[in-house]
């Protein structure tokens, strides 16, 4: 593992995931102007790909179904596409930091619309699994 906390792909290198939110990046922009921020979101991602930086992505679509409560006895209509802190898409990235993972988050075109990037380190394992490993370990031992 990384000292990012990520999962490592290889010598000091590890993956992130940039999750992309805000749905309103197109309001008051005309079928012109949306090809050309598109296209220049769409430029960005190929460029990353190109570079060895970004292994995918893909947009969400608007629709879905949010489950919880034990059993996932609450199922929900959501996300909500006019939250704008909806998840509209992810790239998978490799970056050797946080860092470098937030420059190339920075890179995002639809940034100046509005858009936000999150970028979250990949993790190994669940770290609630990690944790629960650890504490079971130390029980072992001190027993």
């Amino acid at each position: 593992m990384s000292a990012s906390g990520s999962g490592t792909t290889e010598a000091g290198t590890g993956e992130y995931l940039l999750l992309f939110r805000g749905t309103g990046w197109a309001n008051g922009l005309s079928p012109e102007q949306m090809q050309i921020e598109a296209g220049k979101f769409m430029s960005w991602f190929e460029r990353l790909k190109m570079e060895g930086a970004c292994k995918g992505g893909q947009p969400l679509q608007r629709q879905g179904k949010l489950v919880s409560g034990k059993g996932g006895r609450m199922i929900a209509d959501g996300p909500f596409a006019e939250s704008k802190e909806a998840i509209g898409g992810y790239f998978l990235i490799v970056a050797d930091t946080l860092e470098q993972a937030v420059e190339i988050a920075r890179g995002c075109p639809a940034l100046e619309r509005g858009m936000t990037v999150e970028v979250r380190p990949v993790a190994e394992s669940c770290p609630d699994m990690q944790a629960a490993r650890k504490n079971l370990e130390a029980s072992a031992v001190a027993a």
